[in-house]
């Protein structure tokens, strides 16, 4: 085995959903960098996945339109279809929050994260089916990697009570489809980010200081650490790795223990 290309992304094709900023273009940017011969981004913002695209370079290009919905979802396939052949890497990170009190959350806010953070990952891999499976067709895997939340794994303080439940959803959603879609060569994972700046994080993108007091790693998440953990699951160093959601939150899921916790041991 080759070592140097343990974590090679070169010649393959991605497609980012929501990747025109935050988590999506830290991911394509990664994913660029890795040796993707092209990274598709989508958004509903025409000017905003534009300007994204120009900026990370002529690998990536951008693809504007609504994918909330099955029709804007197979209206994505057609033209991806019309493009590429086969698709090595899907990232389902579109994704949106609402938060309302209790007494007051609205259905509106409801539908519309549920159909945006569970109905399109599931919707959007069904359509891009045959392109993964084209690309898994070599004996290397196509990959799927969700992108759910630590707010699925635990609570967090605010009342977002959709976004939390679907964040959950997509983490059940990803064992579900992993274990379906392994026996088409393809992996199906699920990353679970913590703190990192975007426009849904704006307590990490504008108080990363205050945001960080949190967080047992003492900072908020960098580009690298997002980057990072997408191209090791995209890569051949995680073609074992099925089903299986990776937090990338700095300890916030599994590392925090008060700092006046008493020790059973009395220690």
């Amino acid at each position: 085995m080759d070592f140097s290309k343990l974590f090679s992304l070169e010649g393959r094709v991605a497609v980012v959903t929501g990747g025109s900023r935050g988590i999506g273009e830290m991911i394509a940017e990664g994913f660029i960098a890795a040796g993707c011969a092209r990274v598709y981004i989508t958004a509903r913002k025409v000017s905003v996945v534009e300007e994204t695209a120009a900026r990370l370079g002529e690998r990536c290009i951008a693809i504007a339109g609504d994918i909330s919905n099955v029709a804007g979802i197979e209206q994505l396939a057609a033209d991806l279809a019309t493009r590429e052949d086969k698709i090595d890497i899907l990232v389902n990170n579109a994704g949106v929050a609402w938060g309302a009190n209790f007494e007051d959350f609205p259905e509106v806010g409801w539908d519309k994260v549920m159909d945006l953070n569970v109905k399109t990952p599931f919707f959007l891999t069904q359509k891009l089916h045959g392109l993964l499976m084209a690309a898994a067709a070599s004996g290397q895997p196509a990959k799927v990697i969700n992108i759910a939340s630590v707010d699925g794994m635990r609570l967090n303080p605010w009342e977002t009570y959709s976004y939390q439940a679907s964040k959950a959803a997509v983490i059940q959603l990803t064992k579900r489809m992993a274990a379906r879609l392994i026996r088409d060569n393809i992996v199906v994972s699920c990353i679970c980010p913590g703190a990192f700046p975007s426009e849904m994080n704006k307590a990490a993108a504008k108080n990363p200081e205050g945001s960080a007091k949190g967080i047992p790693s003492k900072r908020i998440g960098t580009i690298e650490d997002m980057a990072g953990g997408a191209i090791f699951l995209a890569s051949r160093a995680g073609d074992y790795v099925v089903g299986t959601p990776l937090p990338i939150d700095g300890g916030i899921v599994n590392g925090w223990i008060p700092d006046n916790a008493i020790d059973p041991s009395g220690h």
